[in-house]
């Protein structure tokens, strides 16, 4: 008996569902052979599963309800896992806890002992205590806003999982306004990473990526002002998506860039120092920190980290800039815009950054919802062997130092995947032109739901 669509899904989701679940129970192993083990057994799970969302057509509400009940599921099983002991959102806390006790985050560094009396058990052993905040004045002021309600990781992990869940939202609705089928939000809710660093880490990245989808959906149905300022706001949280500025060129007014330039500018008011706009411990970042960058490792020898981080970010706006000409010339309106265009210059500007841990690709995921961005995809797969590190560490391994497997695995996969594309594509039939027809012979990551 040949099994329909919708109960393969169903099938891939439970397997997503236990696999998550198990994963969930040996949080506090992070990178851990459980862990890792389930992990993997998810990741696959979810590559099948984007194989069905695009090459269906179309999925009844049902199939919608039910996948995104299921993943409400596995969130809530990491929502109740403790944060680890040195994630980021203990930083979170601290920044938030220090602005309502007036001080400012940019100036004063954790491991100062005349600040010692200002720590609480969930704050004392943040990562990094020697530094200030890296952290955008718009990232500060969502630590500021939820620890004010509580001051605590638990309820900064429940905000980013209310954003994730907004993020849905969104999709549905920007899914039906552009007639496309309403399952490929799953594609997003289904990947793995959004449990391990949203509902399990908790990452203020997902904050950003809500902003980010905001401003592309604004932007979609013509409101350019809201556009404009949502994109200066995710900026605001992390630069990230600076890159993405000339997809907005000629879609959004000068005054609309104007105002959101100057939101931007009043978010940073209250943490200036003598009329000089802080960075905190961003140029300590960009000089020092290292993981699993592959260009920025093979160039860090010979070339100054601040020129690298300037490169990261001009091929960023390259490959927009490269994006906007061409749409420019083949869509009848400027509104009327691939939403995948979104992903491809931050995935771009990320591969030659000094740093790329997986929960930097939580920026890409609302946008990989066709068979533009299968290498992306399966990118936010092959990171998961990274996850290792956190595992050595607790071993005794100093970080940043990746097992010499981990990179070619992770970057191999994706450049195995292009390969392979490419190939298909120099030795396909003559009649058959595009890409988009080959995948729809071999039934694999195409089909009318990825139109």
């Amino acid at each position: 008996m040949k099994l329909t669509p919708e109960w393969r899904l169903y099938i891939l989701g439970a397997i997503l569902l236990v696999a998550l679940t198990i994963c969930s129970r040996n949080f506090g192993d992070r990178g851990g052979p459980y862990f890792m083990a389930s992990l993997t057994l998810a990741g696959i799970a979810y590559l099948l599963a984007i194989r069905e969302f695009f090459a269906t057509p179309r999925s009844s509400r049902r199939v919608v309800t039910i996948g995104l009940v299921m993943a409400a599921v596995w969130n809530v099983a990491f929502l109740r896992q403790p944060a680890g002991a040195d994630d980021d959102i203990h930083r979170y806390v601290w920044d938030g806890r220090l602005q309502r006790l007036g001080y400012n985050p940019y100036l004063v560094v954790p491991s100062d002992p005349a600040v010692k009396e200002l720590h609480t058990p969930e704050t004392r052993n943040l990562n990094n205590p020697d530094l200030p905040s890296p952290y955008p004045a718009g990232a500060q002021l969502f630590f500021r806003a939820v620890t004010g309600v509580q001051e605590s990781t638990f309820a900064l992990k429940v905000a980013f999982v209310i954003c994730e869940f907004a993020i849905v939202l969104v999709l549905l609705d920007v899914l039906r306004f552009t007639r496309r089928p309403a399952h490929l939000v799953l594609a997003f809710a289904w990947n793995p990473l959004l449990a391990i660093e949203v509902a399990g880490s908790g990452h203020i990245d997902i904050v950003g990526a809500l902003l980010l989808v905001v401003s592309a959906a604004a932007l979609m149905r013509r409101w350019r002002t809201a556009a404009a300022v949502a994109l200066g706001l995710a900026i605001a949280v992390k630069f990230l998506p600076v890159v993405l500025l000339p997809l907005y060129w000629k879609r959004v007014r000068v005054r609309d860039a104007a105002l959101a330039a100057s939101v931007v500018g009043l978010l940073y008011v209250s943490f200036l120092n003598h009329g000089r706009i802080p960075l905190g411990s961003l140029g300590t970042y960009v000089n020092s920190f290292r993981f699993n960058g592959p260009v920025f490792a093979a160039l860090d020898r010979v070339v100054l980290p601040q020129l690298l981080a300037g490169l990261a970010v001009l091929v960023g706006l390259a490959t927009a800039t490269w994006l906007r000409i061409r749409s420019a010339t083949s869509e009848s309106s400027p509104y009327q815009f691939d939403w995948s265009q979104f992903a491809w210059p931050m995935a771009a500007s990320l591969l030659c950054a000094p740093v790329v841990f997986p929960w930097y690709l939580l920026w890409l995921l609302p946008f990989l919802s066709s068979s533009s961005t299968l290498l992306i995809i399966i990118w936010t797969v092959s990171i998961i062997p990274t996850y290792v590190m956190w595992h050595l560490r607790t071993l005794g391994r100093p970080w940043g130092s990746l097992p010499g497997w981990v990179m070619p695995l992770e970057y191999g996969c994706v450049a195995l995947a292009a390969a392979i594309i490419l190939l298909r594509r120099l030795t396909r039939p003559p009649a058959s032109t595009g890409l988009r027809p080959f995948l729809r012979r071999v039934r694999c990551w195409s089909g009318p739901a990825a139109r």
